[in-house]
């Protein structure tokens, strides 16, 4: 077991003790951070998903931005613009807060797909354009955006196109009464300055170290075989299940395949492991798959979704 890794574990506990009941959020941030990708969260209001990210910023010492994301926003809000400087006589270019490690896009579909549009280069080439010219970000970056699975009115969906940028889709739940005790007790601690601030000794080089140990685990051609069938499965389901016949209109795409493999090689890593298990592949799937599958109208109609599919296709691919 490295010492990186014990870094990240203790990271990683040290977040839970602070985000109470939200293991699952914290463990899948990880992951993303980790993998070099981005997250979106999908959860009601209050379920501790921006504390979650400004927790892991403050922990390892990272660039926050937080982008509220409404529909008056503009394109060059997110990213930034040049400015004329009239002591100089010319334009210089001002960064926008997308510019940090660690950006928190808060209910992304409430802005239009222009404003939506203006993450996607930083997310999937990690640079900015503007004025014909090139930005870079930094070398640690990742986007977690959230959305509000409860309103709808005054919201954008967000293209599939942009879907496929996210690394992770995930659901967060509502605590249950236990831990919601547990969360109230924190909270009063908080606002009487009871509870002791949390440390940790992880910095962003830690984490870049922590990537490079991750990517070295070893998949075998089995896992490899076993993975890629998974995808291929979301393409043409009926081939696998009959009863699936016509439910997916589009399949997971070859982004799909490097971030399962990207995020498996993460999940064994994290559990102290040196190589891929199905079971390393199972913590991840419906994560890395369930914004990649589109329904068909007809899967919509009978009341199916994408975690359905995930979970029929799990039973009849048969395991390496």
């Amino acid at each position: 077991m490295s010492e990186i890794r014990n870094k990240i574990v203790e990271l990683q506990n040290n977040m839970n003790s602070n985000i109470l009941g939200q293991e699952d959020l914290v463990n899948k941030l990880l992951i993303t951070l980790l993998a070099d990708g981005n997250i979106l969260v999908e959860g009601a209001p209050g379920l501790a998903k921006t504390k979650a990210i400004k927790t892991l910023a403050s922990m390892i010492k990272a660039d926050y931005n937080r982008i509220q994301f409404t529909p008056d926003l503009l394109p060059s809000d997110v990213t930034g613009s040049e400015i004329y400087v009239t002591s100089t006589g010319k334009f210089e270019f001002r960064k926008g807060p997308v510019f940090a490690n660690l950006v928190l896009a808060d209910e992304i579909n409430r802005a239009p797909a222009k404003v939506q549009s203006a993450l996607l280069e930083a997310m999937a080439e990690r640079q900015v354009s503007v004025g014909g010219k090139r930005y870079d970000l930094p070398k640690l970056f990742m986007v977690m955006a959230t959305q509000n699975p409860i309103e709808h009115e005054g919201t954008y969906n967000l293209p599939e196109a942009q879907l496929d940028r996210f690394l992770m889709h995930v659901k967060v739940e509502h605590p249950n009464a236990e831990v919601e005790k547990k969360i109230l007790r924190l909270v009063r601690g908080e606002i009487s300055g009871k509870n002791n601030k949390l440390s940790s000794e992880v910095s962003i080089e830690d984490i870049l170290a922590a990537r490079e140990e991750a990517f070295a685990v070893h998949m075998s051609e089995k896992i490899e075989e076993y993975l890629v069938q998974l995808i291929m499965a979301t393409r043409n389901p009926e081939k696998y299940n009959n009863a699936l016949k016509g439910y997916v209109a589009y399949g997971a795409s070859p982004r799909a395949t490097l971030a399962l493999d990207r995020c498996s090689r993460v999940n064994a890593w994290l559990r102290g492991k040196d190589f891929v298990s199905p079971e390393d592949v199972h913590a991840v799937v419906y994560d890395v798959l369930r914004h990649r599958i589109i329904l068909s109208f007809e899967a919509q109609a009978e009341g199916m979704t994408s975690d359905n599919v995930i979970a029929s296709l799990l039973k009849v691919v048969p395991l390496p």
